[in-house]
């Protein structure tokens, strides 16, 4: 978690009004004691009212509030269609980050642009109806997971013809093309950068084992590629979508 985000959530906690010690703070937000105890000082310093001490405890002053944030009125359309298209095309996890994303945001927003939030008239229908299990969800979560922490994947992945593979890959990241969710990855079989249609796995495992990027195996190195190959195609007049058919 970003600083900036650990301290005003540590405003957010407080503004509840129930004495909040360092150690209570430290285990909701997985940080030490000393951690609070630097954060605190640090709004204290910057103008936060926060009340207390440590060994005994915190609490922010009645009447103090967040400054209310502004946005123009496409900035405000952004944010929630953002928002809609994330709870209906990204995983689970992500569903519900950016739903409470959205209620944090209309929390200290002022009356007129909260109202503003409910009259934006763009969404992103889900791809499942509500219930449904989805197992191309389920592996979208366990996938980003695998990126961010570098670990390698074992996968059962059918081409357009068909075929079945069996891949083990090192994850870069998640792209999404307006229905499909493709995977760039590098590839241990074919030695190469490979990118894979998320709805195409037959099988997906996580493994323990983590790896490093090596030097020309990256994903910028991977946008250089792409960038140079659709130059060359355009030139050419081939096709430069880069999207796994």
């Amino acid at each position: 978690m970003r600083r900036a985000d650990r301290l005003f959530r540590i405003v957010q906690m407080l503004r509840a009004g129930r004495l909040q010690t360092a150690r209570g703070l430290a285990q909701k937000l997985q940080v030490s004691d000393r951690t609070i105890y630097r954060d605190v000082q640090d709004l204290q310093l910057s103008g936060v009212p926060i009340l207390g001490e440590a060994g005994v405890g915190y609490t922010l002053r009645r009447d103090y509030d967040l400054p209310p944030l502004m946005f123009d009125h496409r900035e405000i359309t952004a944010l929630v269609l953002g928002s809609r298209m994330v709870a209906a095309w990204g995983d689970a996890e992500l569903a519900v980050a950016a739903n409470d994303a959205l209620r944090k945001i209309e929390a200290v927003l002022t009356p007129a642009l909260r109202d503003r939030i409910d009259a934006v008239r763009l969404y992103a229908p889900a791809w499942r109806a509500a219930g449904v299990h989805d197992p191309i969800r389920d592996g979208l979560e366990k996938l980003r997971g695998a990126v961010e922490s570098r670990r390698l994947i074992v996968v059962e992945y059918a081409n357009a013809g068909g075929e079945i593979t069996t891949r083990r890959l090192r994850p870069m990241a998640l792209l999404f093309w307006g229905n499909v969710w493709t995977l760039v990855a590098w590839c241990e079989l074919r030695v190469d950068f490979r990118s894979f249609r998320v709805d195409r796995f037959k099988s997906l495992q996580v493994l323990d084992e983590t790896f490093t990027p090596e030097p020309g195996q990256e994903y910028e190195d991977f946008l250089v590629r792409m960038r140079r190959e659709m130059s060359d195609k355009r030139k050419t007049g081939g096709d430069a979508n880069p999207r796994p058919q």
